[in-house]
């Protein structure tokens, strides 16, 4: 029987990087297991003793953490990598602290698009929510500068050959404005999440995108009263519908748990340049 988990799941758990950059770290001969410079495939129990870069791992670090999930009204301007080569913000730099992990985003939004996030602890859900076997649908708010005719929405919803495959909208309506507008805008939802999807499809029928908004994922809409580069934390029961609706296992009330010891954690320290204020609150 195949005992421990492998390397890199616990570090990846344990916010050392996520588990292809572990396994990186792992082939440049940058973990320990127990003295010895760890391999892939090595999978490692609760008292082997790990080191990362000479640094020794901690145990309570790599204790499986109550899944946490936040809603994120992710606003322009703001690129959802951790870090950026043009020195750009990140979503990352406006989220709330954590403890013994690190957030991830379920999914990305391009620096234009603003809208839900959902943001979480969980790699293992973080997986399953943007893996296309799950089919969870992604609904968007977009306006269009141009000429949209019956038949463009036609084609749309049949399927349009992008450069990477072929692509369509489940469902695409209009939403109620101005007639004479130039600009329209439209309700739209996909299965899918590949790099720019929403915009490559409307702009391979000769119209451009004039501002894209994610408004739900999955079963969770962007709550209306959480205003722009704010947070909101799932309550217990919400995480454990998250939770089922990827087939993971629903996780005990916060008020059962074994208690631990809490230490306060830092808050970052805010930088110098105004950014939009974010807040936790309970639902």
């Amino acid at each position: 029987m195949i005992q421990g988990e492998k390397l890199q799941k616990m570090l990846a758990r344990g916010g050392f990087g996520s588990r292809r950059e572990i396994e990186r770290m792992i082939e440049q001969g940058l973990v320990q297991l127990n003295g010895r410079t760890a391999k892939l495939g090595d999978r490692a129990v609760d008292t082997d003793k790990i080191q990362v870069r000479g640094h020794t791992v901690k145990t309570t670090r790599l204790t499986q953490q109550p899944t946490q999930v936040l809603y994120y009204h992710k606003p322009d301007g703001l690129v959802c990598s951790r870090s950026d080569e043009q020195d750009r913000d990140t979503i990352f730099s406006q989220l709330p602290p954590i403890r013994n992990g690190r957030w991830i985003s379920i999914g990305r939004l391009d620096i234009n698009t603003s809208g839900l996030l959902l943001i979480t602890n969980n790699g293992e859900l973080a997986n399953r929510m943007m893996h296309p076997s799950y089919e969870l649908e992604r609904e968007y708010a977009v306006r269009i500068f141009g000429d949209v005719t019956e038949d463009i929405l036609t084609t749309l919803r049949q399927g349009v050959m992008l450069d990477d495959g072929e692509a369509k909208f489940n469902f695409v309506s209009r939403l109620p404005s101005d007639e004479d507008a130039q600009n329209q805008w439209y309700r739209v939802i996909l299965k899918e999440g590949r790099y720019r999807e929403v915009r490559r499809l409307w702009e391979s029928q000769g119209v451009q995108v004039s501002r894209l908004m994610r408004i739900r994922y999955g079963e969770f809409s962007l709550p209306a009263n959480l205003r722009r580069g704010q947070t909101r934390e799932f309550d217990w029961k919400d995480v454990n519908r998250l939770l089922k609706s990827v087939d993971l296992p629903a996780e005990i009330r916060p008020d059962q748990r074994p208690k631990t010891e809490v230490k306060p954690v830092r808050a970052k320290t805010p930088s110098t340049t105004p950014r939009p204020v974010s807040t936790r609150r309970r639902r």
